[in-house]
């Protein structure tokens, strides 16, 4: 029997499965994201706050990062509530712990590395942020990003800056009480600035996603500097994280606690400056 082409394709589509073969099975369900920013966020500025107030636009990342920890048997319940307090914080360096991670690779402040392996099956990751390579900068170690941004700080005030400490310097000053230990950390010269330019320099450092402030002799055993903590670089150190919450808790960073003293402009990561750009 012979078929002209017009009824081949009415016998296709009136029996499709006999014409196509079997059907494949349905795609698997996308896996929620965790947006990385957002959780590096949080997990500096959440454990400076006074209550358990979510860190905007972190809580869904956050609470997603949560339950991962609880069903690790790392976190009660109770704290899966998307704010990255004290709690999540050390279940989360239990996590990089567990991981083999210690020392500054196990201070609770997520990584990329821990992050993907926790969400294995669970999440995927958005926005990811990476402190890049250690490199030298005026003869001090820093990361690339901390020097993209030092270097963006200086396109807006049109002005080069001196380095006294860079960052991954551990015990090199004590009275730094451990802030350069890791990455995102660099102290400049001031003495050789006036006063509208140390203001000046402080402002775009800020700009550009530092916690920035002027330090001088009266707040410590130590010369006239800035003192910079680049915002969510993966590789701080405790001491500069708890910085960084105060940061944006309104203080100045000091074991004193007290009210932050520098320029006021809104508070950003280095990320979210890029993004105005």
């Amino acid at each position: 029997m012979n078929f002209s082409r017009r009824s081949l394709l009415a016998v296709c589509l009136a029996v499709p499965a006999l014409a196509l073969g079997p059907q494949p099975a349905m795609a698997a369900a996308a896996l929620p994201t965790v947006d990385m920013e957002a959780v590096l966020k949080a997990a500096q500025w959440d454990p400076a706050k006074a209550d358990s107030a979510v860190t905007p636009g972190a809580g869904p990342s956050v609470k997603l990062v949560e339950t991962a920890l609880r069903k690790k048997g790392l976190l009660d319940p109770a704290y899966e509530d998307g704010h990255f307090g004290t709690r999540t914080v050390t279940a989360y360096a239990q996590w990089q712990q567990q991981l083999g991670y210690s020392g500054l690779d196990a201070t609770g402040l997520p990584g990329r590395t821990s992050l993907t392996r926790l969400g294995e099956g669970q999440f995927t990751l958005t926005r990811i942020v990476l402190a890049g390579a250690k490199v030298t900068h005026q003869g001090f170690p820093v990361n690339d990003r901390t020097l993209a941004m030092l270097k963006a700080a200086q396109g807006r005030s049109g002005r080069t800056y001196v380095v006294e400490q860079g960052s991954y310097s551990p015990g090199t000053d004590p009275t730094s009480a451990g802030t350069h230990d890791g990455g995102g950390v660099l102290d400049l010269d001031a003495e050789a600035l006036t006063a509208a330019q140390r203001t000046a320099a402080v402002t775009a450092l800020r700009q550009v996603g530092f916690a920035a402030w002027l330090r001088t002799p009266a707040q410590g055993d130590w010369p006239l500097h800035i003192h910079a903590v680049a915002i969510s670089d993966p590789d701080l150190s405790s001491p500069a994280q708890k910085q960084v919450g105060a940061y944006y808790e309104g203080r100045n960073g000091l074991a004193n606690n007290a009210a932050d003293d520098g320029p006021r402009v809104p508070k950003v990561t280095y990320e979210e400056y890029l993004r105005t750009l």
